[in-house]
């Protein structure tokens, strides 16, 4: 796919840089109970008052454009809260999670999100535009009176989402040129996991995520230049948790980040591991070539 190169500049986004908005949302048991099934969980049924797992405040403050305002690329159109970037293809790259107090299935909550950061590189594969976005989320404790004296700041997190030039050809994403980046460490753990276009699909569906890329092969492969569907970024950092879950159950996650490192595609099994060094947890995640995708941490209480 040929495109139209594009240039960004840093005078014409600076301006965006401390924009805020804000979104409520109650923490309802229904997408919980989804994602617990996506995750193979003997017990699905997640009930008011359950704390609510790390990181599964992903599926909640789902923005919902209407059908008139998606993109080409099942995104919402460019515009709204985040700048109006033109490179053409999106994603979520990392986060930096702080959970500060818990959030329970029935809580009311609020957050306000702050783009804290806008950074423009040029690289080999072209110019990378990053938005840091902080969301802050807050429970309310009265409903009835929703101000800073009746609420409690439960999750603080930084995410940047990066924006990139169009893909030259389908060889430049299904094999990165750069050398794999080494696993982090031996790992204690590991597990195999066979993502298919119905998990895709599930979780899209949860998340409420139009991507194209998740679901459609066609699009994925012959617009976006990707060897099969791609992986969501957030959901293989959630395998990656629900790894240090399933070998550390009576523990609590403090602090988690995650770092894309290369795309993941259902063109084979992903595979993640894990080894706890004290009290950080060493996460990462492999594709089907064996290559490092993508490298988490995450602290305990």
């Amino acid at each position: 796919m040929e495109s139209k190169k594009v240039e960004v500049s840093a005078e014409n986004l600076a301006s965006s840089i401390g924009r805020q908005e804000i979104c409520f949302d109650d923490i309802t048991p229904t997408q919980a109970r989804g994602l617990a099934a996506i995750l193979d969980w003997e017990d699905t049924q997640q009930i008011s008052g359950d704390i609510l797992p790390a990181p599964w405040h992903w599926l909640y403050f789902l923005p919902t454009p209407k059908s008139s305002e998606i993109d080409i690329d099942g995104h919402p159109k460019r515009g709204g809260f985040l700048p109006s970037i033109s490179l053409p293809r999106r994603m979520w790259a990392g986060s930096r999670i702080n959970f500060i107090a818990p959030l329970c299935i029935g809580d009311s909550t609020r957050r306000l999100s702050t783009i804290k950061d806008i950074k423009i590189k040029n690289g080999k594969s072209g110019q990378l535009v990053i938005v840091t976005v902080l969301h802050e989320i807050y429970v309310i404790n009265n409903k009835d009176n929703v101000e800073a004296n009746s609420e409690c700041l439960a999750i603080s997190e930084e995410q940047d989402i990066v924006y990139r030039d169009a893909a030259p050809s389908a060889a430049a994403n299904a094999s990165p040129s750069q050398k794999p980046a080494p696993v982090p460490a031996k790992p204690q753990w590991s597990d195999t996991i066979h993502v298919d276009a119905v998990m895709l699909f599930r979780y899209s569906a949860l998340t409420f995520n139009g991507h194209r890329i998740h679901y459609d092969y066609k699009y994925a492969v012959e617009e976006e230049g990707y060897d099969g569907l791609v992986v969501h970024g957030p959901l293989t950092a959630t395998l990656l948790l629900d790894l240090l879950r399933k070998n550390l159950p009576n523990e609590s996650v403090k602090t988690f980040s995650f770092r894309g490192i290369r795309p993941i595609t259902d063109t084979g099994p992903l595979k993640i591991e894990g080894r706890q060094e004290g009290r950080v947890v060493l996460l990462w995640a492999l594709d089907c070539s064996g290559a490092l995708a993508m490298d988490a941490q995450a602290t305990l209480i």
